[in-house]
């Protein structure tokens, strides 16, 4: 027979233990390694903040790891004033982003708090966030196209209602212009831009010249410029994502467009490596290819009564190579890629974007046969010249040998033109299709004479 005043006796040590193991404890600070605080003495679970003493106030880090006793934390800010011995207390209470649709028109940090000044956001309490993994079973299908008012997407790239695309391109072929020509050619109710791990003076760029203030009015712009400590840059990516779930769940259309994916993989290498995590490849740990698709994965359709988020992350190749760790795991897990050229931006031709080497695996499930039979007839056409263009330019290929070539010779100017937009050019995708169908027309004509 269980005697009943024991069990009722270990109960009470139990539930007294779990008390004082969720109760905050104070420690103090040890040692700091670059941007790396370890503290001992401090009973917190990883994720939680804690406010370290320094001379200048408290400062606010999160705990990334441990090791026996020592708890190692990172800041959020910059390390300034801090003293060996410091007091290092967690805090109950985490800061949440305010989600609400008073975010529409603003800047915020990759903490939620507002760079602009237009005062403070308030939070919609009666949406509770629920940041699980979806059942993918419980998704919607991708049948519909979104329009990006992109003429070279439209056309060759289609994109669907909840499609996660990756934007590659290397430093300065026109990533930030393309993504700010999407955001005023969108048909999507909701456009969120996160740009982090780039230089401030882009951020503001981006905003009065890129977006504008038409853009602005239904767009979310969460900024985690270049000099932000690793842990800022991380959450930067993370509140664009959970800003795009909110805005999702009020059953809207959101377009995402993260810049970049590559400033988030290597925000966590920092931070992986600071803690002690062996490096795998090209020095990025496992963690990092672990946490790319745990982000990429919350982007996409809802469930029913739920929107879609259709995510746009910018990949950078470093050197133009698109065999990079982070671009080739990118490529692996997302639904299509827009490769941009450097060759053609530095031709002058934009957007940069290479047909060839750009897909989108989602196209065939929301366009037209006859859609994909025009993209795939030019597509044929371009590529021929492309293959054939050394031949050409030394004068090596004499006319009328192959009438496709002779063909792709013909129209590859007008191809020229129909891939190119200016930067305040919105071009429907009902209207890119009409022009595709007339280039095509216009080819076999001319084929035919």
């Amino acid at each position: 027979m269980v005697d009943s005043s024991r069990l009722t006796e270990r109960l009470k040590n139990n539930q007294q233990f779990i008390h004082d193991f969720k109760a905050p404890v104070a420690g103090r600070l040890v040692r700091v390694v670059g941007l790396t605080l370890e503290a001992v003495g401090v009973k917190a679970h990883v994720g939680s903040q804690c406010l370290v003493e320094t001379a200048h106030g408290d400062l606010l880090a999160e705990v990334v790891g441990f090791a026996q006793d020592i708890t190692y934390l990172m800041p959020e800010e910059s390390l300034r004033g801090v003293m060996p011995g410091a007091r290092v207390l967690p805090i109950s209470s985490k800061a949440k982003v305010p989600l609400s649709m008073g975010l529409l028109g603003r800047v915020i940090n990759g903490v939620g708090k507002p760079l602009d000044s237009k005062g403070p956001i308030k939070a919609d309490n009666d949406y509770h966030h629920d940041s699980k993994p979806i059942n993918p079973l419980s998704r919607r299908a991708i049948t519909e196209v979104l329009d990006v008012g992109v003429r070279s997407i439209n056309s060759f790239i289609s994109v669907g209602k909840g499609q996660r695309m990756g934007l590659f391109a290397g430093s300065g072929v026109g990533k930030s212009v393309l993504m700010g020509m999407m955001t005023r050619g969108t048909t999507a109710d909701v456009v969120v831009v996160g740009l982090v791990g780039e230089r401030g003076r882009e951020v503001k760029e981006f905003i009065e010249e890129i977006l504008g203030e038409e853009g602005l009015k239904r767009a979310v712009v969460v900024a985690a410029p270049a000099d932000n400590s690793p842990l800022m840059r991380l959450k930067g990516c993370e509140t664009a994502v959970q800003i795009s779930e909110y805005f999702r769940d009020q059953g809207l259309n959101v377009l995402l467009l993260l810049d970049s994916l590559t400033r988030y993989a290597q925000a966590q290498r920092e931070i992986a490596l600071a803690v002690g995590e062996p490096p795998a490849t090209k020095g990025y740990p496992p963690s990092v290819f672990s946490k790319l698709p745990q982000l990429v994965e919350r982007a996409g359709n809802g469930g029913e009564g739920q929107g879609s988020i259709t995510a746009f992350y910018t990949v950078l190749t470093e050197g133009d190579d698109l065999q990079d760790p982070v671009a080739d795991a990118a490529r692996a897990i997302l639904d299509g890629h827009v490769v941009l050229s450097r060759e053609l931006a530095d031709a002058g031709h934009y957007p940069a974007v290479n047909i060839e080497g750009s897909i989108s695996r989602v196209m065939p499930m929301v366009t037209s046969a006859d859609h994909q039979e025009l993209a795939k007839q030019l597509k044929q056409m371009y590529a021929l010249y492309q293959q054939n263009k050394d031949l050409i330019a030394i004068g090596a290929y004499t006319k009328g040998n192959d009438p496709r070539i002779d063909q792709a010779i013909n129209v590859l100017p007008v191809i020229n033109f129909f891939l190119q937009q200016k930067i305040n050019e919105v071009i429907p995708y009902d209207q890119s299709i009409a022009q595709l169908k007339e280039i095509i027309a216009a080819a076999h004509a001319h084929n035919n004479q």
